[in-house]
């Protein structure tokens, strides 16, 4: 990698802007770090694994349903999955939905531009007319209240799309620990490069979403749509769930007198990079459902790794978080360097300005995140 020409930045994670542009990651490249993200991510994988495939089975099976009571259940239910349901014996599949209404909320991308034209209000139409033909009472509420129900389309759209870009991360990650227990992934730039290269790879896969009414078919994003897995999926989530998030109830006033919220949606910092693990097995904190999940799905090196700090596994789903933080990391990397204006080792010196303007950018973002806590 070539050095840099033109001045060095003045900016305070200078240090960190100097990584990215010598082949290195956010996160530290240890063997610890290492085992670490690679266990975690095989783990986040086998639950993104489940998660895709609930909220497709909603998208096309729940599509207009007002009352869902079994949607989680994939169309497989049972009293003995209803017990094990109640008992919180199951993947939490509210962590999904969770993302999924993140995503919706701050919008973003391709996809959210399209569920604001007039295509997808016409095919939303035909098929909330096709779903409700024979119910008169269903047909004049939404006389009466026309954006209701093309405003549930809108989610169960988003639904899909989550459903479809956790499909391509749940392979790609778990491609990661396969190379990884074949000894092909020994660094954390080795990581942001598997990363890197499955997101470039699956850039331009087509996002669509249709749905059976009656025994037809009914295209809600057509392909036609040019929706595509990099800019319309994964960039949104990255902002959606990686820096902005919501505010967790119980932590946070959503008074609007107590001025906790910042009153802009875009200054919001409550995503991944963000959050404190401490919190992590309160009530109200959407991740905790997340990190329960993993724990069931840890390889036994990283298991073996949390047993031997000093509270074992009384503070499991906090270690987990934390080692998830640094996973997080480690793809934002790969994102970060798949948007760069020019190629990292590029000796043009106003290309090289424009990367270092680039990165400075999100070197602001990250002030405020666990950046200087992973690395420590």
């Amino acid at each position: 990698m070539v050095s840099i020409t033109n001045k060095p930045t003045s900016h305070p994670l200078a240090e960190y802007i100097q990584r990215l542009q010598t082949g290195e990651a956010l996160l530290a490249d240890t063997p610890e770090n290492v085992l670490e993200v690679v266990g975690i991510l095989k783990s986040y994988g086998v639950v993104l694994d489940a998660y895709w495939r609930n909220l497709t089975y909603i998208s096309e099976n729940q599509f207009l349903v007002f009352f869902p009571f079994f949607k989680y259940f994939n169309g497989e239910f049972s009293i003995r999955k209803l017990l094990r349901h109640w008992w919180h014996d199951r993947i939490n599949f509210e962590y999904a939905e969770y993302c999924m209404k993140a995503m919706f909320w701050h919008g973003g991308g391709g996809l959210d531009a399209y569920l604001d034209t007039l295509e997808f209000k016409e095919r939303a139409a035909a098929a909330i007319q096709a779903k409700f033909k024979n119910n008169p009472l269903v047909l004049g509420l939404n006389q009466l209240f026309p954006e209701f129900l093309p405003e549930l389309v809108r989610q169960q759209a988003y639904y899909s799309g989550l459903g479809q870009f956790w499909h391509i991360m749940s392979d790609m990650f778990l491609k990661l620990s396969d190379r990884y227990d074949r000894g092909e992934i020994k660094t954390i730039p080795q990581v942001v490069e598997h990363i890197l290269n499955g997101l470039v790879a699956d850039a331009n896969t087509p996002i669509t979403y249709t749905v059976k009414i009656k025994g037809k078919q009914y295209e809600i994003i057509p392909k036609s749509a040019g929706l595509t897995f990099l800019p319309d999926t994964a960039v949104p989530y990255v902002e959606a769930v990686f820096f902005r998030g919501t505010p967790f109830q119980g932590t946070i006033s959503y008074n609007a007198q107590a001025h906790q919220i910042p009153p802009d949606q875009a200054r919001f910092a409550y995503g991944a990079l963000y959050a404190d693990p401490l919190p992590i097995g309160g009530a109200g904190i959407p991740p905790t459902l997340l990190m329960q999940d993993m724990r069931h799905y840890l390889p036994e090196y990283l298991h073996e790794v949390y047993r031997r700090t000093k509270r074992g596994e009384d503070d499991l789903r906090v270690q987990i978080c934390m080692t998830f933080q640094k996973s997080m990391f480690c793809v934002t990397t790969a994102a970060i360097l798949g948007l760069m204006p020019y190629p990292a080792n590029t000796e043009d010196p106003s290309e090289q300005r424009a990367n270092i303007a680039y990165l400075e950018n999100w070197m602001d973002r990250f002030m405020t995140s666990r950046l200087l806590e992973v690395n420590r």
